[in-house]
């Protein structure tokens, strides 16, 4: 959305038969090369389609094509010996889910399958399926040997050891 200043607005005034004014407010457009053009009046038509579905379908449906695209939503919390990878994968079997750590990357990735029948149509589908793959950087090393994967009702858990070098070290100060 482009920027607007509030002298950006010129108004129009018509006369018409009756004694009252008619006014219109008509955004100025400043200047701006074709492209700049172009981009805004793609951005406008956007909003425009986006509205027209909204109010055709209701705000609880979502964008077409959503619906075979995922990303699970994952929760990433750390003490001083580990992370803790939290991750919802609702509806999946264990099996269905691919761990691995390469460097300092955790790679959770796997397949939810569409429960659709076939020869049905939907009347309201809002539960996304498909590939999904999320890759995490990790701000120090982990204990690749450590590292413990646990699955239950639709959410997995990896606990992932921080190295011994990555752990903070406690210095004890002498006096002299």
């Amino acid at each position: 959305m482009s920027n607007w200043h509030p002298l950006s607005f010129s108004i129009a005034i018509r006369k018409v038969s009756n004694p009252f004014t008619t006014m219109n407010i008509i955004r100025y457009r400043y200047p701006q090369s074709d492209f700049s053009f172009a981009f805004d009046s793609l951005a406008s038509m956007h909003e425009e389609l986006d509205r027209v579905f909204e109010s055709t379908f209701g705000s609880g449906s979502r964008p077409l094509g959503t619906l075979t695209r995922w990303t699970p939503a994952l929760d990433v919390y750390q003490d001083k010996d580990q992370f803790t990878v939290v991750a919802e994968v609702p509806g999946m079997k264990k099996e269905e889910i691919d761990i691995s750590l390469h460097g300092d990357t955790l790679t959770i990735s796997g397949e939810r399958k569409s429960h659709e029948k076939q020869g049905d149509q939907a009347f309201r589908a809002e539960r996304f399926f498909g590939r999904f793959q999320r890759s995490l950087p990790l701000p120090s090393a982990v204990d690749t040997e450590k590292v413990k994967a646990t699955y239950k009702d639709g959410i997995l858990e990896v606990v992932l050891p921080k190295a011994e070098e990555a752990k903070p070290k406690q210095i004890e100060v002498s006096l002299s």
